[in-house]
Order: structure tokens, then sequence, then C-alpha cells
């Protein structure tokens, strides 16, 4: 796959899209002087697309050619102008019956079904072609033409007689189709992009797209989620499409920020490894996270939160009742919050933000708060397990620590449940818990998984008071603490003060 791609770039020029994310997935662009087809439904973004194909090739000097057969130059212009675009430069030939051809009920086609190849609608484009001598070519839409074919023949005819009068001509040639899955037309084509709109059943509408066919090419395939924003598309590419990283990672341990939690596991967190902490809500898991986000900032590396479950504010507020100035560090920019509403935010722009993320300079540290918000932005858990796998996969490949976030259900007891069993992807697992003692509330922690490495099994208290957070004594006088109600096997006298 590799050898195509170097040969198909070697050989052809390529002409950038300059959309943010799909000249990636294409490995450079399109390929010059071939046709293309872009397929979606009515809204899903071709348009926008093919201009920004065409602004691309003016910025570089190129003659650029819009055909409308369906909207008017006042609408082109319209949706250009909502992006903030200028479509001054480029070329535009609009293909419409007039009123009274209307009027009349007359019929006008692109290419005549008689013997006679082009009418009198071709030559007007043939005319406009050989004046403008375009280098890109966009046409809107094919379905227009294949109202007016008639037949699938005539339509099939229609299509491979545009391929061959453009062939020789040096154009790179973009056709618009809402109908993404006709056959007929991707097999006469050098590359097929389809593109989709998805309604989900609360907040905003979720857009993909995928590479069906680019010949010659080793493109990256699958789905990848897009945007369509206030200055144009904008492709999330999967993390499994992102070049990959070639430097050599750093090594050693992180300090998690509490010395007690440092000393169970051995001086601290591998970079490149994940750890998960798992727990109920309220149980401490969020405040070691920023402890461990805190001693990043405290060494002057940098670290990184992308929270789903609360505000800046909130958190501000929350950890510094604890002791810890984290406000101060993100004003420095030692700390970066990301906060992430799951009914905007596509699974796919989320893990591009925490790729860019990852790829700024001296980040050794990174916290995902929760994996319960995360898989709310998923389609189905399966999706989120094997994506978060290969989130995981491209830190750790970089030498940064990862912290993930998982509130179990329930508060006390043995029969806590989690959303979904992510402890087999992490490296460390941290077990937060509730328990009652001597009439009183109370917290403990344990260090459940380490790979390659040895832990203390010793569960301990954990104690979040005013102005403070540390990992307390060993609960060795306790049996059952996991359940939630232990029995208490120690000296007669009360062992944990307050």
């Amino acid at each position: 796959m590799n050898r195509a791609v170097t040969v198909a770039h070697a050989t052809e020029e390529v002409a950038p899209t300059n959309v943010t994310g799909l000249d990636q997935i294409l490995v450079g662009g399109f390929n010059r002087n071939r046709l293309y087809l872009i397929g979606g439904l009515p809204g899903s973004g071709k348009t926008t697309l093919a201009m920004q194909f065409l602004l691309a090739g003016r910025d570089q000097g190129e003659p650029c050619l819009y055909v409308t057969l369906s909207e008017t130059r006042e609408e082109l212009l319209a949706v250009a102008g909502s992006h903030g675009w200028s479509l001054e430069g480029i070329d535009m030939l609009e293909v419409l019956p007039t009123r009274e051809e209307a009027t009349a009920e007359q019929h006008y086609t692109l290419f005549h079904p008689a013997e006679v190849e082009l009418g009198e609608t071709a030559g007007l484009i043939l005319k406009e072609v050989e004046r403008t001598k375009p280098t890109r070519v966009v046409f809107d839409s094919l379905s227009e033409l294949r109202l007016l074919a008639g037949s699938p023949l005539h339509y099939r005819r229609q299509v491979l007689t545009l391929k061959q009068f453009f062939a020789g001509r040096k154009c790179t040639v973009v056709v618009l189709d809402d109908l993404a899955n006709d056959y007929q037309v991707q097999s006469l084509v050098h590359g097929v992009l389809e593109l989709e709109q998805i309604a989900v059943e609360y907040g905003s509408q979720r857009r993909r797209l995928r590479v069906v066919k680019y010949r010659g090419v080793g493109y990256h395939g699958g789905y990848h989620d897009f945007a369509i924003r206030k200055g144009g598309v904008e492709v999330f590419p999967r993390l499994n499409a992102m070049p990959p990283f070639t430097g050599t990672p750093p090594k050693g341990l992180l300090s998690t920020g509490l010395p007690g939690l440092d000393e169970m596991i051995g001086g601290g967190v591998a970079r490149g490894t994940s750890v998960l902490l798992l727990g109920p809500a309220g149980a401490g898991k969020s405040s070691i996270a920023a402890a461990f986000a805190l001693a990043a900032a405290e060494r002057g590396e940098h670290a990184a939160l992308f929270i789903f479950d609360e505000s800046e504010e909130v958190l501000f507020r929350r950890t510094a009742g604890l002791g810890m100035d984290l406000e101060s560090h993100v004003r420095k920019g030692n700390i970066l919050i990301e906060y992430i509403n799951v009914a905007e935010l596509s699974p796919g722009e989320f893990a591009c933000k925490v790729a860019a993320t990852a790829q700024r300079e001296n980040i050794s540290a990174i916290v995902i708060d929760s994996l319960s918000g995360y898989l709310n932005a998923m389609p189905n858990e399966n999706f989120l397990v094997i994506q978060l796998r290969e989130l995981l996969t491209f830190l750790g490949r970089r030498g940064i620590a990862t912290m993930l976030i998982a509130v179990q259900h329930g508060l006390v007891g043995a029969n806590m449940k989690s959303p979904t069993d992510t402890s087999y992807l992490s490296d460390m697992v941290i077990l937060l818990r509730f328990f009652e003692a001597f009439g009183v509330e109370r917290q403990a922690l344990s260090v459940m998984k380490m790979r390659g490495g040895f832990h203390s099994r010793i569960i301990h208290e954990f104690k979040m008071r005013p102005g403070s957070m540390e990992v307390g004594r060993a609960l060795t006088d306790f049996r059952g603490i996991l359940t939630g109600v232990p029995e208490y096997v120690g000296s007669p006298e009360p062992l944990l003060e307050e």
C-alpha cells in the first residue's frame, strides 16, 4: 500500500484541496487531470467542499470554473458569503432554463440524447471552457443530468462524454451528485468521496465522510468525522490516519502530586502509560487527576485536562479548597483546560483535539474527565473502546501519561458498576471507595493493577480535608473495605482519627 502511494505521487502532480484534514486522508489531494465524484444527500456539504477546492486553486493562481446546473449565481454567492469568502477570480457559468423556456415547458439537456453528441447547452459550456481554459472545474450537479437523460444508458453516455471532453485538457474536474451510491458513475470516475449527515437523538447533527475509491493511491479508508462551520469544511482524520511518530519518546516516572500514592506505585506513573481512576461520584478521582496535572506544571512541564462534567469555575473552586492553585498555572499556559460539550462535538473531533494537544511542546500529562461523558459522545460502546485504544496508543508512543476517569454507579456496596469496562486498556487501575467506620463516612484507595512493575496491594485511607489531600495510613485493621461496610478487626480503641 505504501509503495502504491509513493508511485502515484511520484509520477502524478497533486491538486491540494486545502480542506483541513482532507488532504491528509487523500495523501496530498486529488491527482490532477482526472475526474472525481463527491456524492451525498442535500445538506451534506458538497457545495461548500467544492468551493474550497476551487478557492485553493484560485489562491495558487489557477483559472477555475464553477458550472451550476441547479443553483443560481446569487445562491452560490450567498453560500460563499456565509463563510466569509469572495468568489472573485472564479468564473461561474449558469446552465439553467430561462423563464421563457420554463413557460413554454421546453426541456434543455447538457448532452442531447439524439445523434448529435452535444446540444446547445453543451456548446455554451464548451465555449466557456475554451475561453477560460480552467485547470479546476466543478459541475453542480449530476442529479440534474440524470433527470434530463431519461434512461440509465443515456445518463452513462453523458458522463462518459464529459470525461472524454476534458481528457487531455489538463483539467481536474469535480462533479457533485445527490445520489452517493450511483455505481454507473463511480465506475467511470477516478475517485469517489462520500459525505453523510447523521441525525442524532440529541444535539447537533454529526457529519462523516469516506473515500470510496481513489485509483492508484493508498488513501486512508473508513469513516472520518467532519464539521461545517464559518470558514468551511474541517475534516478530522481517524487517529490511525495521523502521521506516525518518528521521535524518541521520553522515559522516566511522573509524580502524581501525592507522595503517599507515589510510594504505593513505586515512585510515580511511567511516561507513556495510562492510569484509570475508578470509583463512585465524589470519591476524589478528579481531584487526584488535578494533582497529577499540577505536579507536571510545577516541574516546568505542561498538562492538559479535557473535562466533560464540570465547568472551569467549579474546577478552580474545588481544587482551591484542597490547596491546589490550578488557576494560576492555567493563566500562565502551563495547564490547558478544554471543556467538551458532547452534544456539539463529534468523537472524531475530540480525538483530533487531544492529538493536536499531544503534539504541542513539553506536554507530559493528559487527563480525560470522564469516560462517562466520552461514552455519551459515541454511537455505541464498542466504538468507544476501539477509539480509546487508538487514542491511548497514540499518546503512549509520544511518551505522554494519560489519566482516565470512570464513574461507577452507586456509592457503597459490592455491586458497583461501570458504564463500560476499559480497565483492560489501562496500564494502571486505581480504585477509590467509600466505606463506613465508627459511624463516619470515609474513603479508601487501592492500586488494583499495574503493568510492568510492582505496587502495594494494601488498601489505604484517602483523606480530603480543607486545604489538603493525602493518602493516609494502611487500613490493615479492617476486613471487607471494598464492600463498603467493613468489619473492624483491630484493637478496641478507635483507630481512625478525624
